[in-house]
């Protein structure tokens, strides 16, 4: 039934239930929760969203570069024909091609990710204080109520306070757990950027370690055996 029906109180001032039904529920629990999912969700439909435009533009991008590189090969075997072998391998690669459908979480899309997450710890933190202050975490039976036009401190009566209070505990505990998940992605994702930024001194260093070419290598050997020649004559 409707809510605010069966909201008594002690009283026949008219008005009087009316003000002290709006005081005690600014906002009914259900359109709070409805609007509370509608936020929370909002900005993961934006993250998809934007996640399907990105992999299909990198799609088209993917399809034009094979085009291009298609288009090179004919213009090649014109010139140059290909054994059979190397036909046969380049019509596989043609029809199925490695990595077509992996995509790597960075730049842009990485950004959009993280906001995302930070949006919707925002606004289930914010959903979480806010129901405190206009509820609590617990709904009395008894609200007292001495708004005008009361002609004094009246007695108000919850209809089902004991279910209101389970569901609010329920919500409590859902946006909790969100929230929890939510920092735990983003903590994540911060440890695994600052190992990347320390990996990557360490690769350029064993980049610039200059690798000995194997004709000096030969090279050497060679001098060291005529050395031990002459050493022997010698003797």
């Amino acid at each position: 039934g409707d809510e605010q029906s069966d909201f008594v109180c002690n009283t026949q001032q008219p008005g009087c239930e009316n003000v002290c039904y709006d005081e005690a529920f600014p906002i009914s629990h259900i359109r709070l929760w409805v609007l509370q999912i509608i936020f929370v969700s909002t900005p993961s439909l934006v993250y998809v969203g934007y996640a399907v435009h990105h992999v299909r533009m990198v799609e088209k991008k993917r399809e034009r570069e094979r085009a291009e590189r298609q288009q090179h090969a004919e213009m090649n075997e014109e010139r140059l024909p290909l054994a059979p072998d190397q036909e046969s391998t380049r019509n596989t690669n043609e029809i199925n091609p490695k990595g077509a459908k992996k995509f790597r979480l960075e730049g842009a899309l990485l950004g959009t990710y993280i906001c995302h997450i930070i949006f919707k710890a925002i606004f289930e933190v914010g959903f979480i204080v806010g129901q405190y202050f206009l509820y609590g975490f617990r709904i009395l039976p008894l609200y007292r109520c001495g708004r005008w036009p009361c002609p004094n401190l009246v007695d108000c009566f919850v209809s089902r306070p004991t279910e209101k209070t389970v569901f609010i505990m329920f919500m409590l505990a859902v946006a909790s757990v969100s929230l929890i998940l939510n920092l735990v992605e983003i903590s994540y994702l911060i440890l695994k950027r600052i190992r990347l930024v320390f990996r990557r001194p360490t690769e350029e260093q064993l980049r610039e370690i200059p690798e000995k070419p194997l004709h000096s290598i030969a090279v050497s050997s060679i001098q060291k055996v005529k050395g031990y020649k002459l050493l022997e004559e010698e003797k």
